[in-house]
């Protein structure tokens, strides 16, 4: 069965098949080749239990809360993020990196924020005699923010394709210190690039100037302390977390800023669809997959074949990163971890690798994927919004996704920086 599943998923995904129906293909052709079970059987049930879990409504719920409040608040949080940080040289650049930031705490979707935040930033840079392909490069790398920022649709998708045995919540709270660290490299590069560039500063400081935008923009700053609080102090869960975001983007659309109207609601309902029909497939699909996988003892193997080239739960560490990272560069985060996480997973734990911090690592490193060539959907994003190749945009973002890969080596190497803030809250 693995031959034959294996060949399939390589032949269909050179033909350019979507992965949800490569995965779905490969697995068909592998039951009907070699399962003495009916194949019709398990297909049916294993994609059904696939779909079939609770958790799951955190996707649609967190994709439709960053819909309605992304209407409104792209212009409050770049502001926001201005009033801090513009007086620095280079200063639209750390606007973005910092907004980015801000707006990953609503919507765990890096593409949307690519693309709410690229199509005000990048004009803006043009303006003021930055690079376009700098600019395209800065907000597609700061873009990656957004998943790693709690919410994130990926954590949620790792956290399910494990089986929930990771909290949700741990995982979102995981990735605080993360994002800040990534942040502030962001904003010392794109320093040292503005000074040899001679890119301009945007206006003194002023704490009247940071108190009006915060004001401003208050409500929707307001939304990821609800999220993140409410997780933190077990008034509900990340599920029910998702569900309020979604109320509460709605109540403030609705009735505080009064831009968000009954006739808009089909078109967000019809994108929060899609992407949750997207995750469903993948994840259903997957389940087959994994079946196989399991019934042809895989993950025993691995582990087996892991201990015996190396005891070293750092060594594993690292083969696994590097794994990631190739597999980052040629396919999409959550295809990626639904794929891989249930393989990859019970090798960590027989390592003794905490899960939540091996859960963090495996989607940030499939995250910053997104940003690397030849298949990072956030740089054919950037790249579309300032019209410009891809080839230019990929040329100045590289120093960025050092940057960040840096940082995930830090979290690799020191688990406490992804694990202090979820056990200071229980986890």
């Amino acid at each position: 069965m693995l031959i034959a599943l294996g060949l399939t998923l390589l032949i269909t995904l050179v033909l350019g098949v979507p992965i949800a129906f490569a995965l779905g293909m490969s697995a068909a052709v592998a039951l009907f080749v070699g399962s003495d079970v009916s194949p019709l059987l398990v297909l049916g049930n294993s994609v059904f239990r696939g779909m079939d879990s609770f958790p799951l409504m955190a996707i649609p719920f967190f994709v439709l809360g960053g819909e309605l409040m992304g209407i409104s608040i792209t212009t409050a949080l770049i502001n926001f993020a201005s009033s801090l940080v513009g007086h620095i040289r280079g200063g639209l650049a750390h606007v973005t990196t910092l907004s980015c930031m801000f707006f990953g705490g609503i919507t765990g979707v890096g593409v949307a924020e690519t693309a709410a935040i690229g199509t005000i930033v990048i004009p803006a840079m043009e303006r003021k005699g930055y690079d376009k392909s700098f600019a395209a490069a800065v907000v597609a790398a700061s873009s990656t923010l957004g998943p790693i920022v709690p919410p994130s649709v990926p954590m949620v998708v790792y956290a399910l394709s494990v089986g929930g045995s990771v909290s949700i919540s741990a995982l979102f709270l995981a990735g605080i210190v993360p994002a800040i660290l990534i942040t502030i490299a962001f904003m010392v590069l794109s320093y040292v690039i503005a000074r040899r560039m001679g890119y301009p500063v945007e206006g003194a400081f002023s704490w009247a100037r940071v108190w009006a935008a915060l004001l401003a923009a208050k409500w929707a700053l307001f939304m990821p302390v609800i999220i993140v609080g409410g997780m933190v102090s077990g008034l509900f869960t990340a599920t029910e977390a998702a569900v309020v975001s979604a109320f509460y983007a709605a109540m403030v659309g609705f009735f505080v800023n009064r831009n968000l109207h009954l006739r808009d609601l089909p078109k967000y309902f019809v994108n929060t669809a899609i992407v949750t029909a997207i995750v469903l497939m993948l994840l259903g699909f997957s389940k087959v997959v994994s079946w196989i996988l399991t019934v042809e003892n895989v993950p025993a193997l691995l582990t087996a074949a892991m201990n015996a080239a190396t005891s070293s739960p750092m060594v594993f560490l690292i083969l696994v990163n590097v794994l990631l990272f190739i597999v980052g560069c040629f396919m999409d985060s959550a295809a990626g971890i639904i794929m891989l996480a249930p393989v990859l997973a019970p090798v960590a734990a027989a390592f003794h690798i905490d899960p939540v911090h091996f859960g963090f690592m495996m989607t940030m490193n499939l995250i910053l994927g997104m940003v690397t060539p030849p298949v990072g959907v956030i740089l054919f994003v950037a790249a579309g919004i300032s019209d410009l190749k891809l080839g230019s945009v990929v040329g100045k973002v590289w120093p960025y996704v050092i940057a960040a890969y840096f940082v995930l080596a830090l979290v690799m190497v020191f688990p406490s920086l992804t694990l202090t803030i979820p056990r200071l809250a229980g986890y």
